[in-house]
């Protein structure tokens, strides 16, 4: 049961894959962009885990309203109209450019004209969607794989969740960096970054504690992993204890990191995750002098 829920997922398995797949979530993430209205720390961007794949959830056009799903169990991508219109295509390995003129054919036969800047973000040498022809990959067994990850950390980060009453961000899948976050704010302002893109001003214009789930970059963190930061990072914080044991701070990337393995092989998981959460919140909350008394609920009234 632990390993159906929690399944492996090494990156040096899937990366091709995971390569194609950002690239196709960044094209329906900017569709999103386009037609949703604006809210604060561009929440009205994100994408949210469904029981079949991830959702757009419902954007506005000119007709009414339409959704994007990527279904990871029959592998298709949907779009559904308030009209009750449908239009669908198989998930199968297929450049990216392909998988670009398919979709924007789709919206156009639907009547939904959504304009789109086709340059990917927060990827090194960026090619512009409708010219990617060297992202072709999808294995099927991974990207269930993948989607099986995220919903049993969506579960977790949704009880984490629950347990503040104050400022928080859904659960909610960021497709320009690939991960899923939830953040809670301790309703200060945070100082200016004059020298920050809009992006990055924006979304740190306050006070955050961000808790996530990441594949990992092959790299610095060679292999998925949860993550916790804060910003600003408080003075201490790198050095705090945070639970697990195996979690760490990377110096290179100022954040906490608890690798995926170690959570999937441990004997609870989900209490695995819950102490990373917790611990990792205190320590920024505690040393950045949240109004804890009045953020948090009681743990007795959780569920009540």
């Amino acid at each position: 049961m632990k390993e159906s829920r929690w399944p492996a997922l090494p990156l040096a398995e899937w990366k091709d894959t995971y390569a194609t797949l950002h690239m196709w979530t960044q094209i329906v993430g900017k569709i999103r962009l386009a037609l949703s209205p604006p809210i604060n720390h561009f929440w009205g961007t994100t994408f949210y885990v469904t029981a079949r794949g991830l959702t757009t959830s419902r954007m506005p056009y000119a007709r009414g309203t339409v959704e994007i799903n990527f279904d990871f169990i029959a592998h298709t991508l949907e779009i559904l109209t308030s009209l009750g219109e449908t239009r669908s295509f198989r998930l199968v390995p297929r450049t990216v450019a392909e998988f670009y003129f398919e979709l924007m054919s789709a919206l156009q036969s639907l009547g939904i004209d959504a304009k789109v800047w086709t340059m990917p973000v927060e990827v090194p040498r960026p090619v512009r969607f409708n010219l990617d022809e060297a992202h072709s990959s999808y294995d099927s067994e991974y990207a269930y794989r993948f989607w099986q990850v995220l919903v049993s950390v969506d579960t977790v980060l949704r009880e984490f969740r629950s347990r503040f009453i104050g400022k928080a961000s859904p659960v909610h899948f960021f497709w320009g960096s690939f991960d899923l976050a939830a953040t809670r704010f301790s309703g200060r302002r945070a100082p200016e970054r004059p020298d920050a893109d809009y992006i990055t001003r924006e979304a740190y214009s306050h006070e955050v504690i961000s808790q996530g789930f990441w594949p990992g970059d092959g790299e610095v963190i060679k292999d998925a992993a949860f993550y916790a930061y804060a910003a600003p990072e408080p003075a201490g914080f790198r050095d705090q204890r945070v639970m697990p044991s195996k979690a760490f701070y990377s110096g290179e990337k100022n954040e906490f990191f608890l690798m995926y393995d170690d959570v999937r092989q441990s004997h609870s998981p989900e209490q695995a995750l819950l102490e990373f959460c917790q611990s990792t919140y205190e320590a920024g909350a505690n040393l950045g002098h949240w109004d804890r008394a009045n953020l948090e609920r009681p743990a007795a009234s959780t569920h009540a």
